[in-house]
């Protein structure tokens, strides 16, 4: 092993300290980064600076994943993958954390009823390719969209949040009549109809919203279904797709419309298989 490699031990040791700091920083409990480094220092006989360094790294494989990061470590995003697998190994010890996560924002969904909804990343100044490279690789070697796909408690989360956004916002607009007319129609009817929410622009046209939600930043990939694809296109001047992301610290949006293509990058991911 070369001098500079990091063992998985301590990788293992500084991503623990990580999730500790970030822990405390989304519940708004104070904590001592100068601290961790020096504990993380006497744990194994790293300097300082490769400490601060490692933990930037952190921060960029906590990006791939979709996670939130420490605010005060910017991403560095030369990462080994063994690093983003130490993560993983901790996500996987402490699958309570992410659930707490969502269990937090569930309390403000109804205080903070509008969002502010940005302007999707794709039409903002993009990443340096090989930085977003970085991202998308651990992404794609951990599943980041399939993760929030699977996770029920942060979509149904993200869902009521839109929900309310909407409903709020037409009211805002004078048009109660239409606010009490929006539904949310993966709870009253299932998935699998091509979108989440039944809406209404100010001036009375239908808004069908499929919302993505992810703990992750702007550009965590997310998963998309065969038939919302299909509705997208069917209802193009219709459909509409929510974006949240930070959700677990303070939610942020955009939306994004037909057809997608023209701002993501679509891969069929899986087959079905049928006996012949």
């Amino acid at each position: 092993m070369n001098a500079s490699d990091w063992s998985d031990s301590e990788n293992d040791a500084v991503v623990a300290a990580y999730f500790a700091m970030l822990s405390d920083e989304l519940s708004g409990r104070p904590y001592n980064k100068a601290a961790q480094n020096k504990a993380l220092q006497q744990q194994i006989g790293r300097s300082r600076g490769s400490i601060e360094f490692k933990l930037c790294n952190v921060s960029a494989a906590c990006l791939g994943l979709g996670l939130p990061i420490i605010k005060g470590y910017l991403p560095r995003f030369n990462v080994q993958m063994s690093l983003a697998e130490a993560a993983a190994r901790w996500l996987a010890r402490h699958p309570e954390w992410e659930a707490t996560l969502h269990g937090k924002a569930v309390p403000q969904i109804a205080e903070a009823a509008m969002l502010q909804v940005g302007v999707a990343p794709t039409l903002r100044n993009a990443l340096p390719s090989e930085d977003l490279e970085h991202t998308q690789r651990i992404a794609r070697r951990f599943d980041a969209a399939g993760r929030d796909e699977r996770n029920r408690a942060l979509g149904h989360a993200g869902e009521e949040r839109v929900f309310r956004h909407e409903i709020h916002a037409l009211r805002q607009s004078g048009r109660e009549d239409l606010a009490r007319r929006v539904r949310w129609v993966s709870q009253e009817d299932g998935d699998g109809v091509g979108y989440d929410i039944a809406s209404f622009t100010p001036q009375g046209r239908e808004r069908l919203i499929e919302v993505k939600t992810t703990n992750g930043w702007d550009r965590t990939p997310f998963h998309i279904s065969r038939n919302e694809l299909k509705v997208a296109q069917e209802r193009r001047d219709d459909w509409h797709l929510f974006r949240l992301y930070e959700f677990a610290r303070a939610p942020k949006a955009f939306e994004l419309r037909p057809p997608l293509d023209a701002h993501v990058s679509l891969t069929a991911t899986s087959f079905r298989a049928s006996f012949q």
